[in-house]
């Protein structure tokens, strides 16, 4: 039953018996995304910046391998202490039995010190303990080219969807929505203090593009319903943008859906099954950006086309004809009307 209304729900969308008006009530949606913009902007610094992984930072880190059940944090942290008084390790569980250290980067003297009394504090053999580091250069590095990845990305995508759509205007909208999908996706892993790492990075990376395929489907059905021999008397642009989102937003919310299952199954299993690290990290990205992005796309990317659009020329003049005519319409009606009334007094 549930399910048949859904159906009902959305074909009664598509034909334009029911309507939500996510154009005309775009204040409200700004209001509610700058709020979030400015969370995410001055959250993370308030509890002090961001946390990125040792990729970008440089330094050392050790694993330990333990039998399951005895993975006591403490210890690790009082070992760190005893080597590195004053030092600030970064403790977390990797899978069922690993335990994973990671310091500022050490200099060969302190890093087999510490190897060997981390593998003493929790009884197994100094084989049991692994270590690496990574420099400061690389970190760097890395950095530079996350970011020139982004650069690039952001780049390419607007020069084809203003060739696609053959008009500046959707792409720089469709660049609204991206930008406000990567600022609180960033934001909630700033506050909420979830470790940046390069997986990370590539889940920001593939939730962009999956923002952008979400918005190129609704912009295709916007441009198929303002096209010439679409855009006539009965609906203003900035109605048939609206019809447009109504229309695909079935199917927006199913593919959000189908998409987030296997995603919130894949964090799930590697941040409590596996423990693994880098799957956690890029289904977290994913799965946070997927949220935003099916929000974005129907609550800003929309809105602000027909927005960027509504002084146009073209576009004032055919919805100043859809006035007049709406007009001559309410004025013939009521002309009936009163006709009506006066032949049966």
């Amino acid at each position: 039953m549930a399910r048949r209304s859904f159906a009902e729900f959305g074909n009664a969308l598509y034909t334009g018996e029911k309507s939500i008006d996510f154009v005309g009530r775009r204040k409200t949606w700004y209001t509610i995304a700058a709020v979030m913009i400015i969370i995410a902007i001055v959250g993370p610094f308030l509890r002090g910046g961001f946390t990125l992984g040792i990729e970008f930072t440089g330094g050392s880190q050790f694993q330990v391998h333990v039998a399951e059940g005895e993975r006591d944090q403490s210890i690790a942290a009082a070992a760190v202490e005893e080597v590195l008084p004053g030092s600030a390790p970064r403790i977390s569980l990797i899978g069922q039995t690993d335990i994973r250290v990671q310091t500022e980067q050490l200099e060969d003297t302190q890093s087999r010190e510490l190897h060997a009394v981390l593998a003493e504090a929790y009884g197994v053999e100094e084989t049991e303990v692994t270590a690496s580091y990574i420099g400061a250069l690389w970190g760097q590095d890395i950095t530079r080219q996350a970011l020139l990845a982004l650069v690039v990305f952001i780049v390419f995508a607007a020069l084809v969807m203003a060739l696609y759509f053959r008009t500046w205007k959707m792409s720089l909208a469709a660049l609204i929505a991206l930008f406000h999908d990567l600022i609180i996706t960033a934001g909630i892993y700033g506050i909420s203090g979830f470790e940046i790492t390069p997986a990370a990075v590539i889940g920001f990376l593939t939730i962009l593009g999956y923002s952008l395929y979400d918005t190129v489907v609704v912009f295709d059905k916007i441009r198929e319903n303002t096209a010439p021999g679409e855009l006539n008397d009965r609906r203003t642009f900035s109605q048939s943008v609206n019809l447009a989102v109504n229309q695909t937003l079935v199917r927006s919310i199913n593919t959000s859906v189908v998409a987030l299952l296997p995603v919130g199954s894949i964090l799930f299993i590697g941040a409590f099954v596996l423990g693994a690290g880098t799957l956690r990290d890029i289904a977290l990205a994913l799965f946070i950006g997927i949220l935003v992005g099916a929000y974005s796309t129907i609550f800003i990317a929309a809105p602000a086309y027909a927005q960027l659009r509504q002084k146009e020329p073209a576009i004032q003049k055919q919805e100043a004809r859809v006035l007049k005519a709406r007009a001559r319409d309410d004025h013939s009606a009521n002309a009936g009307a009163d006709e009506e009334s006066t032949l049966r007094a």
